[in-house]
């Protein structure tokens, strides 16, 4: 992987795996109030309960602190949103903002990402419901001056409940912090930017995503975010020779940052995933997890083909997000199993249940949002290797959305550990998925479902 992006060395011991969606909010809460230098935070949307105000009023503390005590008076603010899911409703992640937009002005900055692919005709007829499934931000990134959390989740009251994500901390991890500041200053610099009065402009000399020229558009933002990308790949690698001679604590465990960008012409986390997918050794095990489980086509092929086990954990109908959702959204934890149930006829036609495992996470009164893997060498009892971020390994995440997760390869036993408790805690949610299950009542697919699910499995 480093020949390929950037590598960066950290301590197994500065990496730790939040347990739940109060510990990841508690943690969000208490650094953001430590802060002195920078928060940059990177989500869908930030939502607009009581919960969420309370972090919003952390920001605000943080910044009259920076002002009132003079002990940072350098914080710096910045949000990174997508346009179409933070504008949605006349209360919205916008209106959120802009009271600590308008008050702190020159610390604050909140950039709404727009897709190109969202423009003319298309963008005036799409309701706004539906519009983010054309391509959106979906990048989650909260970075509190050197230390960062990467995870699956948003900015909204049930990721801080109880939707179960995934969550790890970097703690003091400068120069993986630097990266996503860096990326998420990029991505901001061609996005929207959000102004005291409710407006949005583009800054100087960037192309506009949706009235502007769609390929100048793409170049350009390419050109930005690459830029970060590459500096960073040619500074570590530069860095790393330096320090390989260096042993002990600070080489157990490296972190790869993987961006996916389609829509822009960036595509190194499908490269990577492609490559592990297909490079896992005939007796390795590869636990794989994704709330929303719809494999692109390549990635199918890979794991049906591949001579690792797999075991595979998606959400059950009960807790999928849309599940009692009204209207066509109430349709779509069936659509998933129509896709789950075809994806496990190819595994039983193909002979290969005892290598290809499917599971259903079961938890009442929970959603289900994790996604992810884990990877455990031949004869290892703890992963080596894990992917955790945003992206599903669904067709969005690779052709519509912006992604970004990290991997993080590992020597640490401890760190391992902690890997391997996150990975079994949520397989002991679940159950394994059989020919019978969906042969259940309850699993029955309507029809119209049957016929619509293969021209729209590429918009969720």
């Amino acid at each position: 992987m480093a020949e390929h992006v950037p590598a960066f060395r950290v301590p197994g011991t500065h990496v730790h795996v939040l347990a739940s969606p109060d510990h990841f909010y508690q943690t969000m809460k208490a650094r953001i109030k430590t802060a002195r230098r920078r928060v940059v935070m990177a989500s869908l949307y930030l939502g607009t309960g009581q919960l969420e105000q309370e972090l919003v009023d952390c920001v605000e503390e943080a910044l009259l602190r920076s002002h009132e005590n003079g002990d940072a008076p350098d914080l710096k603010v910045s949000l990174l949103l997508d346009y179409t899911r933070g504008s949605r409703g006349q209360t919205n992640s916008r209106t959120m903002l802009l009271p600590l937009l308008r008050r702190f002005a020159s610390q604050m900055r909140v950039s709404l990402y727009h897709t190109p692919d969202l423009r003319g005709l298309l963008r005036l007829l799409v309701p706004q419901r539906f519009n983010e499934t054309i391509g959106v931000q979906h990048i989650k990134v909260y970075l509190f001056d050197d230390s960062v959390i990467i995870s699956g989740a948003n900015l909204s009251d049930s990721y801080f409940t109880n939707r179960q994500d995934r969550y790890v901390l970097l703690e003091n991890c400068g120069e993986v912090a630097d990266f996503f500041s860096d990326l998420v200053d990029a991505v901001g610099d061609v996005s929207l930017q959000l102004q005291p009065d409710d407006s949005v402009t583009m800054l100087d000399g960037m192309v506009h995503p949706y009235n502007g020229n769609r390929q100048a558009f793409s170049a350009a933002a390419r050109k930005r975010i690459m830029e970060v990308v590459n500096t960073a790949h040619v500074r570590q690698q530069l860095l790393n020779r330096s320090r390989d001679s260096e042993d002990g604590e600070g080489g157990d465990t490296w972190v790869f940052p993987l961006v996916q960008m389609k829509p822009l012409g960036i595509q190194i986390d499908e490269q990577v995933t492609q490559r592990l997918l297909t490079n896992a050794g005939p007796d390795s095990c590869v636990f794989l997890t994704s709330g929303y489980f719809n494999l692109t086509r390549p990635y199918m092929r890979m794991v049906l083909g591949a001579g690792a086990s797999y075991r595979i954990l998606t959400a059950s109908p009960e807790v999928n997000g849309f599940f009692g959702a009204k209207g066509l959204a109430g349709a779509i934890p069936a659509a998933y199993t129509l896709i789950a149930r075809q994806f496990y006829g190819q595994v039983c036609r193909q002979g290969q249940q005892e290598r290809v495992h499917l599971h259903e996470y079961r938890r009442s009164q929970w959603t289900f949002h994790a996604k992810g893997l884990w990877y455990y060498l031949q004869g290892k009892d703890r992963p080596c290797l894990t992917l955790i971020g945003s992206p599903n390994f669904g067709y969005r995440s690779v052709h519509r959305d912006l992604e970004a997760q990290i991997a993080i390869v590992t020597k640490n036993e401890k760190l391992q550990s902690q890997l391997r408790e996150e990975q079994e805690t949520l397989y002991q949610q679940s159950s394994e998925v059989s020919v019978a299950t969906f042969e259940r009542p309850d699993r029955h697919v309507k029809l119209w479902v049957k016929l619509v699910t293969p021209l729209i499995k590429n918009f969720f």
